[in-house]
């Protein structure tokens, strides 16, 4: 092999690296959401969720001090007093209902049913809709939601004031709110879904929502879209474009 061909073989090794690293198919560890320097927060993609066990800069309005996340009948029971801090807003319930289909609806059923898809395996069918469950107040509700009890789990990876959200949800199922308050049913979104489909930012991560993707992208919500995605300071997340 000649010394000129041995040369140009150690040169397109030498590019290859570069030639692939102009890939778009191409990814590394520097390819990811961060906040850059000098970056501000709602320009930042939404990051992951807190870590266990941090301190909210909120608070909390019942910490662990005072009321156990022990699941029993007595600790939820004395949720019961525990007014709701959230009041009902179309923006409420519309995040509710994000938390509602992701958490809630694979057992309660879409409309609150108790015939959610996990029945079909041997889950219980509980219902909201039975005058107990209508009786109990938002306080106990969100004890159900924080601590879990009986076979439903503890949901306290939802964050606090979300939760709250989820209560307004379960009361306008339940025909609970005034009229003016009406609420949908079933999936957000088709599974996979980003954009105005899924929760929005929360107050220990106040960026805003993942960039919309989908089949369906649009470039402006409809107005429908755009009261769903109102979120509480008042502002609108506008779906982002695709390219």
């Amino acid at each position: 092999m000649s010394a000129d061909l041995r040369l140009r073989r150690r040169a397109l090794v030498a590019l290859a690296p570069l030639a692939l690293g102009a890939c778009s198919w191409f990814t590394d560890f520097r390819d990811q959401p961060a906040i850059q320097p000098w970056e501000t927060v709602s320009d930042t993609v939404a990051p992951r969720g807190q870590p266990v066990n941090s301190v909210p800069i909120g608070g909390r309005l019942t910490p662990g001090y005072q009321i156990s996340y022990a699941a029993l009948p007595t600790v939820i029971d004395s949720f019961a007093g525990i007014p709701n801090p959230v009041p009902v807003s179309d923006s409420s319930l519309a995040q509710g209902r994000r938390y509602y289909q992701i958490n809630c609806a694979v057992c309660h059923g879409d409309a609150g049913m108790g015939n959610g898809p996990a029945t079909k395996y041997g889950v219980p069918g509980i219902s909201l809709m039975t005058d107990m469950t209508k009786g109990r107040t938002d306080g106990y509700i969100y004890g159900m939601l924080r601590n879990g009890r009986g076979s439903m789990p503890s949901y306290n990876r939802i964050e606090e004031t979300e939760r709250w959200h989820v209560v307004n949800y379960v009361r306008a199922l339940q025909g609970k709110l005034d009229a003016r308050f009406a609420v949908k049913t079933g999936p957000v979104g088709y599974p996979g879904q980003g954009g105005w489909t899924v929760p929005g930012y929360t107050a220990t991560a106040p960026t805003r929502p993942a960039p919309f993707r989908g089949r369906d992208a649009i470039a402006e919500p409809t107005p429908e879209r755009a009261a769903e995605t109102t979120t509480r300071s008042g502002d609108v997340a506008m779906p982002g474009k695709t390219k």
